[in-house]
């Protein structure tokens, strides 16, 4: 396959994919933050959680290793190279928003901070809050994440809020990872990390959305461009 027929297709299918993961993949609003509130509540089996509309956290998606100096910033501290994938998901797993694209070695914080979530103040709305692990800062502008408290302990208070706490953020973790552990996600470690790796990641975003809401799913006809733009890159890469 010529390199500018693949190029062409990967660029188109990248547009395709995020204009349809725009579309399924949103911000609650309204009575769907009470439902949301209601969500966490129950996961974190207290009502001090039922202002909770989501829980933050990131992964990192294993690539090679880019070329040149810049290279050295995307091996994370596992020492393996990847860029990070920042997520909110709700009390049922279901990704809200999501961030990708920062090298490996940058920290929780900066990435937040860089990304339109923090920088637009699109989620949560005043009054709410989203739970992220240590991470991440304890902050209430311009969005309100709250953390667990840090050890030592004092008390049963602040005993009981982490556990609660660990309760609600535990979702996210489970939306990035399966029963055994495994991250689930599109086979790009050959790939580099430019447009090459995002396009696939963007159809792991998807894919991975529509597995947890069942009432919905990709159109056949968007699982076969998508499965097509992938296997055509993914040959060209290797």
């Amino acid at each position: 396959v010529p390199l500018s027929t693949v190029h062409r297709l990967v660029h188109q299918g990248v547009e395709d994919i995020a204009a349809l993961r725009q579309s399924v993949i949103r911000l609650p609003a309204g009575p769907e933050l009470e439902e949301v509130g209601q969500g966490f509540q129950q996961l974190a089996d207290s009502p001090a959680f039922s202002s909770c509309v989501g829980a933050i956290d990131g992964c990192h998606i294993r690539i090679k290793t880019p070329p040149g100096p810049s290279g050295q910033d995307y091996i994370n501290r596992k020492l393996f190279p990847s860029i990070q994938l920042q997520a909110v998901c709700d009390g049922k797993g279901q990704f809200l928003q999501t961030f990708v694209g920062f090298p490996g070695s940058v920290h929780d914080t900066r990435v937040l901070k860089n990304s339109t979530l923090y920088k637009e103040a699109l989620y949560p709305p005043p009054g709410y809050f989203i739970v992220g692990d240590g991470g991440y800062p304890c902050i209430v502008h311009p969005i309100t994440v709250v953390k667990p408290y840090r050890e030592p302990l004092q008390g049963r208070v602040q005993s009981r809020f982490n556990g609660c706490h660990a309760k609600a953020r535990s979702i996210i973790e489970r939306a990035f990872w399966d029963t055994e552990g495994a991250m689930e996600v599109p086979p790009v470690e050959g790939l580099g990390g430019g447009l090459d790796t995002l396009f696939p990641l963007l159809i792991w975003i998807l894919a991975r959305h529509y597995s947890l809401t069942s009432s919905q799913r990709i159109s056949q006809t968007h699982k076969k461009n998508n499965r097509r733009f992938t296997v055509l890159f993914l040959k060209q890469a290797h």
